[in-house]
């Protein structure tokens, strides 16, 4: 029988150091962790409980639901991949369809409330990696983006591929994020955003007859152009658009070890950047916070207005994969939800009263406490673990 204990094979010093802390810290129960049996790969907010419950894409192959009041709401599980799922949102007609990519190089979908698999997208030639959803002159429209350096715009209904988007001038590696830019959309024509494993982020202009990359001429210098928005040294993980900022400016992650703030009315130039440190896998911004999370598993909290670190949550014992705003009934966000490779699915306060008290409560030693060891669920093969490990890792070599 195969063996899945890292303890039976060959360590170095310094992964038996790390696979060691992460045993000793995992026993905590900071952010009210919610234990899943496989890695989470991403999340995104379920729109029918905006403000407590997540759509998590899980490594087990499949998409499973956290409702934080409802502790019975994990058996709400979106079936039929059998490769890890790295990726999820929600579209289609009336906000009701669930779309999930795959290590299989597909986008699956499922009725959002009966669970009932739907269409199958396949046009990929290496895992699909982000997913989002768009409308185009009254016609739903997912578009996905793949290690295959490609991003692929879908007819929802149909099922038919519309247009293939790539980069024939810098070189674009594989795709790590999507944003549809409803600021700069029109009825008629998609603006699109993405980021990557090269530290280029790309613009789009999408259609129903064609595309385009954006291309514009540099204020600054008439004449030259600029195709790509070049702010970090490194791969692009996130891309997030603050819609309730006055300017709708973009926030991006990288593994540079920064997040940042790309001014609209700057072009999008860097206005404020964020030095979080190792890989900065998701960022998520209020009025209030912008808060960072990534490989050192650690989620910081930085006053907005200043600029400065006010807080440091502990509570993954391994990388964190996104981070989620839980929104109240008038579209504010309240609370945090973070999700990671450690398979937990934490929420955590907002308000300064909250952080103060959790910051407080982690200066107090942790008694030692001992998890109850269970066998994961949709165990990858070390081959797997392998391939993950390596997804997880930047990319720069491409």
């Amino acid at each position: 029988m195969q063996s899945s204990d890292p303890g039976h094979f060959f360590e170095t010093d310094a992964e038996q150091a790390t696979r060691q802390r992460r045993a000793a810290k995992s026993g905590n129960t900071y952010g009210n962790p919610i234990v899943l049996k496989s890695k989470i790969l991403a999340a995104v907010l379920d729109p029918r409980s905006p403000s407590s419950a997540v759509l998590v894409a899980e490594s087990a192959g499949a998409v499973r639901r956290v409702d934080f009041e409802d502790p019975e709401s994990t058996k709400a599980v979106y079936r039929g991949p059998t490769t890890p799922v790295s990726c999820v949102t929600v579209g289609g007609p009336n906000n009701g369809t669930l779309f999930a990519g795959a290590w299989d190089k597909s986008v699956w979908s499922w009725d959002l409330d009966t669970k009932t698999p739907g269409k199958k997208y396949t046009g990929h030639a290496d895992f699909v990696k982000a997913v989002v959803c768009a409308r185009l002159r009254g016609k739903d429209i997912l578009i996905s983006g793949g290690a295959d350096k490609k991003i692929i715009v879908w007819d929802i209904t149909s099922g038919a591929r519309l247009h293939t988007l790539k980069d024939d001038v810098v070189n674009m590696l594989s795709i790590q994020d999507l944003a549809v830019d409803h600021a700069a959309s029109t009825e008629s024509e998609i603006s699109l955003i993405s980021a990557s494993s090269d530290p280029h982020i790309r613009r789009w202009k999408i259609r129903t007859d064609g595309w385009e990359q954006v291309v514009e001429e540099l204020p600054n210098a008439p004449g030259t152009e600029r195709r790509t928005i070049l702010e970090h040294e490194t791969t692009v993980y996130k891309l997030v658009l603050d819609h309730d900022g006055d300017e709708v400016d973009l926030w991006t992650s990288s593994g540079d070890g920064t997040a940042k703030c790309l001014s609209r009315i700057k072009n999008f130039s860097c206005e404020d950047s964020f030095q979080h440190g190792d890989h900065v896998r998701a960022v998520a911004v209020t009025d209030q916070w912008v808060i960072t999370a990534g490989r050192d598993e650690d989620i910081k909290f930085w006053d907005r207005a200043s600029g400065k670190l006010y807080c440091s949550l502990l509570g993954h014992y391994d990388e964190v994969t996104e981070l989620v705003l839980l929104k109240n009934a008038k579209g504010s966000a309240e609370r945090l939800c973070s999700v990671g490779i450690d398979g937990t699915v934490r929420v955590w306060p907002l308000a300064k009263a909250g952080l103060d008290t959790l910051v407080e409560e982690q200066k107090k030693p942790v008694a030692e406490e001992k998890r109850e060891e269970t066998k994961p669920e949709g165990l990858l093969s070390a081959e797997e673990e392998a391939e993950l490990a390596a997804l997880m890792e930047d990319d720069d070599e491409e």
